[in-house]
């Protein structure tokens, strides 16, 4: 047997899965996220490892398995995360999380220093603060006595894996999410890393996402209830995961949504896609030799779970969903921008912020929802604008995917078919897993595409192409509200 962590932004989902990939049993255990008031988002590495103990235990108990018959783990986390750790491996301060958009300034220089083109054509990535470039810069800047202190700079699961293995390392994926990784070359670039000031001896060292590295040290297994038999596979990332749990992996295949706490659409190419107008980013994918081009917006379905605790606590998600699906929006002229916590794609704004454009005093907490829902299809339907083909179909996975509401909403904004996988909450996990197969070679990634399939299709219904207006009203607001985000934060 494999167990799987998928590290996300709100806690650690983990499964345990047969050699053919066949899920077992599951167990989530929640850690916690601080958000500061000039674009900080941290957590507390140390809660990912009690999080992964704990969950491990609970697979364990919950079918009686043996610790003898769990011969792998693998291990897949959030990306643009930045964790400073000492030569033993220890976190020295909370982790800058990808939704940190404190380093705005060390962006914004870094990008001077090397120029839109030169840095997105190096990297596939916009130079942007929420990568960890920058984040590195800012540490450097306002924290020098930690980061003199730091052995490595390393990502969400690699702090696990050090905990698991020994081995402080990283791998292709969560590299090439970093702004400091030439995606061509499949190294560290000197350029960037020089022009950032930041020291290359914080620069962990990159393995294949498939890489055995090692087993499970005395002290892991014994704090999770396992043997020093269990191999540990490097794992990736979140994105190039959820690729291959959506069974994301020729490019042959349709793109897909992952609506998680974020929300991405992503497709599988044999080279880097580099827009003109650099709206998406390209990561390496687990599947080696090949890259995953991916558009971002910082809103997801975490949106609606801010909205409910802050206007109905207690509600379940299911029926604020359809609370707001039962109301209309943008059609009485209602616009919700979801930036929260800034925005990626298209805009790279980290300085954006929510924004309720065209309220009323006749619209309710129902019309609210409804806009929240509209304001997250639009920012995806964005997303795709760059990397998806004609009339293709987009498959639904993560844990949003499961509103059929939402669904139909979806296929109105996007005007094209929408399927929902079969592995809504769990296509990342189910990516953690098949990497970690492939890696022990029970699996090979060609297997991925029968391990979920499409459980539901909808349609674009009449709506569409109303839709199509309002689509261009959000981009609207957003647009006239963009000089005042500049003075947001004075």
């Amino acid at each position: 047997m494999l167990i799987a962590h998928d590290l996300g932004t709100s806690g650690d989902k983990a499964s345990l899965h047969a050699l053919d990939g066949t899920l077992i049993a599951s167990a989530t255990v929640p850690y916690a996220t601080t958000y500061g008031t000039a674009g900080e988002v941290e957590q507390n590495p140390e809660d990912w490892w009690a999080a992964v103990v704990d969950s491990t235990r609970q697979l364990l108990a919950a079918k009686g398995t043996d610790p003898s018959q769990v011969t792998g783990m693998c291990v897949g986390g959030t990306m643009m995360c930045v964790v400073l750790v000492d030569a033993a491996g220890s976190p020295l301060r909370p982790a800058l999380i990808w939704a940190d958009q404190r380093a705005a300034a060390e962006a914004a220089e870094l990008e001077a220093k090397i120029g839109d083109d030169d840095g997105y054509r190096l990297t596939g990535n916009r130079l942007a603060a929420t990568y960890n470039l920058p984040k590195l810069m800012w540490l450097q800047r306002h924290e020098p006595a930690v980061v003199a202190r730091a052995y490595r700079a390393i990502g969400h699961k690699d702090y696990v894996n050090a905990r698991l293995t020994g081995i402080i390392a990283t791998d292709v994926s969560d590299a090439s999410s970093t702004a400091m990784y030439d995606i061509s070359q499949n190294t560290w670039s000197d350029r960037l890393i020089a022009a950032s000031g930041v020291e290359s001896r914080l620069m962990p060292l990159v393995v294949d996402s498939t890489r055995v590295l090692g087993p499970l040290t005395r002290a892991a297994a014994s704090e999770l209830g396992l043997t020093t038999a269990t191999r540990v596979v490097a794992g990736g990332g979140d994105g190039p995961m959820a690729a291959a749990g959506a069974g994301c992996v020729t490019p042959d295949q349709s793109g897909y949504v992952c609506l998680g706490t974020s929300a991405w659409y992503s497709r599988t190419t044999r080279t880097p896609v580099l827009d003109p107008l650099r709206r998406s980013f390209t990561l390496t994918h687990v599947v080696p030799g090949l890259y995953v081009p991916t558009a971002t917006t910082q809103a997801g379905a975490g949106t609606l779970e801010w909205l409910r605790d802050t206007i109905a606590p207690g509600t379940s998600i299911a029926d604020l969903v359809a609370e707001g699906l039962g109301a209309e929006a943008a059609s009485t002229g209602l616009f919700f921008l979801p930036y929260l916590t800034g925005e990626r794609t298209p805009w790279w704004n980290p300085l954006a912020t929510g924004v309720m454009a065209g309220l009323r005093r006749h619209h309710g907490r129902a019309e609210l929802v409804r806009a929240t829902l509209e304001g997250v299809a639009f920012g995806l339907a964005l997303c795709m604008e760059p990397l998806v083909l004609p009339d293709e179909p987009v498959d639904l996975v993560g844990g949003g995917a499961a509103s059929d509401g939402w669904l139909q909403l979806f296929a109105d904004v996007w005007e094209r078919p929408v399927r929902r996988r079969s592995v809504t909450a769990g296509a990342t996990s189910l990516g953690v897993a098949i990497t970690g197969l492939v890696g022990l070679g029970n699996l090979s990634f060609g297997d991925a595409p029968t391990l979920s399939t499409v459980e539901r299709e909808v349609l674009p219904s009449a709506r569409a192409a109303e839709y199509r207006d309002h689509r261009e009203r959000f981009v609207a607001a957003y647009l006239a509200a963009s000089p005042w985000f500049q003075g947001a934060s004075t």
